[in-house]
């Protein structure tokens, strides 16, 4: 992004965010939360895109009463690149109740590594963004790099990626023999070029690999349409591998931060009617992938 960074709002008051309107199971899970601190004591990456938001830990731990939510993973956010001080001091901070996914560099040395794993990171973010005009050889080499570094620990792969990168590997996928989680339902754009056959494919991926997919970003998805435009989408992940489905806030929603995260939450009502399939969703998918127990 060239120009001014986009200027960062501040967050929906707590007090108008939506109360559940289903009951939320116990040891539920927020699987995509990013956490931001003190400028003077966190510097951001030299052209970040957008200003510093709302997004400290106070707010976010007042929110999850509201929510009911009892767990969260703390994304690395791109404002902070691979500085992952602010995450990596905010697990400590929160103990048990948190995981991290943090950004880094393919050089980083094991030692470092498994500093990260003993504060309680369990994945690694790609951001195939900044990649996107990269041949695929390329994008397919640098996967299997960072695979190759997390999988002595344990950890997962976790994709920020258009949906036409997420097309164009998923055979490439097919192949990974470390688990790994897209974010925003594939964000298969159909102004970028997606088609139904596009996102068939993806939820082929589902089936016996290891691949999971995230509910989260449906307003990235829907954009000016209303929420109706994703439920099809997220019913049909639930629909084919309940087991293969995390849910995630996206909070505090960048770029979108009037978002009303309970009726965020809520959209799972109708996308997961079953209160097995949010079971899964909620609690045992994450556990599994964030190794808590």
């Amino acid at each position: 992004m060239s120009g001014e960074p986009l200027l960062s709002l501040p967050l929906r008051p707590l007090e108008t965010i939506s109360h559940p309107t289903f009951p939320l199971p116990t040891g539920a899970w927020d699987a995509h939360v990013h956490i931001f601190g003190p400028a003077a004591r966190y510097p951001h990456v030299e052209k970040p895109h957008y200003t510093l938001p709302d997004g400290t830990l106070a707010q976010y731990r007042s929110l999850m009463p509201r929510l009911g939510i009892e767990r969260f993973v703390i994304v690395q956010p791109s404002f902070y690149g691979c500085d992952n001080s602010c995450l990596i001091d905010t697990l400590a901070e929160v103990g048990d109740r948190a995981r991290g996914v943090v950004m880094i560099e393919p050089d980083i040395t094991d030692a470092e590594l498994q500093g990260f794993h003993r504060r309680g990171v369990r994945a690694v973010r790609l951001d195939l963004f900044k990649r996107a005009r990269e041949p695929l050889a390329a994008i397919r080499n640098y996967i299997k790099q960072m695979a190759a570094r997390v999988d002595p620990l344990g950890w997962h792969l976790q994709f920020y990626a258009p949906g036409y990168v997420v097309r164009d590997l998923i055979d490439f996928f097919r192949t990974l023999q470390t688990d790994f989680v897209i974010d925003h339902m594939g964000y298969m754009l159909e102004e970028d070029g997606l088609q139904s056959k596009d996102f068939s494919a993806l939820l082929d991926l589902l089936a016996g690999g290891r691949c999971f997919l995230k509910l989260s970003g449906a307003y990235r998805i829907a954009k000016l349409r209303g929420y109706e435009y994703v439920e099809p989408v997220a019913k049909a992940i639930v629909e084919r591998a309940p087991d293969r489905a995390l849910w995630g806030s996206d909070w505090p929603h960048i770029s979108y931060s009037d978002r009303d995260t309970g009726e965020l939450l809520n959209l799972l009502a109708r996308w997961a009617p079953s209160e097995s399939s949010r079971q899964k969703i909620l609690v045992e998918n994450p556990n599994h992938l964030f190794g808590f127990s």
